[in-house]
């Protein structure tokens, strides 16, 4: 049985079509070249994404600083230029690269003295990675999104603070575990607060738990001891719950009701809304337990507040800036510190 003349003319075309995408796909696109080798001395390179970096201009040191990389990997440079791709990946906001980078680094210079920086880039890259472009800036909860980076990132500057105890990165990495510990802490009440919702006294014992134990010092401590309990009452354990009655009274007398309750709704609320809502930000409480140039709300600006302390630091915080050590540039030259504060700190005064 032969087909119409009409199906067999639509079937060549079809096949007719096909062939010529196949044919279209395996031949390689006439600009595609190939290498041809380094183009520029390792030095010139060198000098090409130094002069890039003074005028702010990442992807073309990152293209200086790759060619390096790719066509002079064991010259005089490589340390340094595998340094430097780790600020400029920072600064792309190409956070996996900056972890890439930092760990390539890590492997190949094992006694750098740069060592300290590489191992904070991956805890500053890693936190940076848990927010996107707008949350940032908006009054969504962490506690509703995945925490998953912020672990780790806490992980990171655990592990950089055992190695480099004294390294000019610790005080910022300590400051950043105490923001990462509220992120946390929040994470773990946001799941309390709905399991007391549903009645699952037992689960939200537990979150509570978590909090006192592994975050003792942040603002969420008043409620986790509440919802501890508010929870074993509901379960019956009066003895438990009385213990943990006891503790409030001591120090937070005001989330126990006059008959000796507690006062789950007030304990909410013990950290105001707004700092809540703006991940710790704003609406700070005397309970804070940021350092005291930081409780000073005063002396912040917004963009301080906003970059978590990253931008527009004041005075006193100037001495901490992650920036790697590098070698002494030519008074023409910007420092890393002045690059990494845009401009605000280490400036040139020749």
């Amino acid at each position: 049985m032969s087909l119409p003349r009409y199906k067999v003319t639509m079937l060549a075309l079809s096949l007719g079509i096909a062939c010529t995408f196949v044919g279209c796909s395996s031949n390689p696109s006439k600009k595609e070249t190939a290498d041809l080798g380094p183009k520029a001395t390792e030095e010139t390179y060198f000098s090409a994404a130094q002069t890039a970096l003074d005028k702010g201009q990442y992807n073309e040191a990152a293209k200086n600083l790759q060619s390096i990389d790719t066509y002079y990997p064991t010259g005089q440079r490589i340390a340094q230029t595998q340094l430097e791709l780790i600020y400029v990946k920072f600064q792309q906001k190409d956070y996996p690269a900056v972890i890439t980078a930092a760990d390539r680094f890590i492997r190949s210079n094992p006694e750098s003295p740069n060592l300290d920086y590489a191992y904070y880039a991956k805890g500053v890259a890693n936190m940076e990675e848990n927010y996107d472009g707008i949350i940032r800036y908006t009054s969504l909860k962490q506690s509703h999104r995945d925490v998953g980076y912020l672990k780790v990132a806490y992980q990171n500057f655990v592990e950089f603070i055992q190695r480099y105890p004294s390294s000019q990165y610790a005080v910022d990495a300590a400051e950043r575990m105490k923001f990462i510990g509220q992120e946390l802490a929040e994470h773990e009440m946001e799941a309390a607060r709905f399991n007391i919702k549903r009645q699952a006294w037992v689960a939200a014992v537990e979150r509570g738990q978590w909090v006192v134990e592994h975050f003792p010092d942040t603002p969420q401590i008043p409620e986790a001891l509440a919802t501890i309990a508010y929870g074993y009452t509901a379960l019956g354990d009066k003895t438990t719950a009385q213990q943990y009655i006891d503790v409030l009274k001591l120090n937070y007398p005001n989330l126990v009701k006059a008959n000796g309750t507690v006062n789950l709704t007030a304990a909410r609320h013990e950290g105001s809304f707004f700092n809540r809502a703006t991940l710790g930000i704003f609406g700070r409480g005397e309970q804070n337990t940021q350092s005291k140039s930081q409780q000073n709300t005063e002396s912040r600006s917004l963009t301080n507040k906003l970059s978590f302390g990253l931008l527009d630091r004041p005075h006193v915080e100037s001495t901490v800036q992650p920036q790697p050590k590098v070698e002494p540039k030519t008074s023409e030259s910007r420092s890393w510190l002045n690059r990494l504060s845009l401009g605000m700190l280490d400036k040139d005064h020749s």
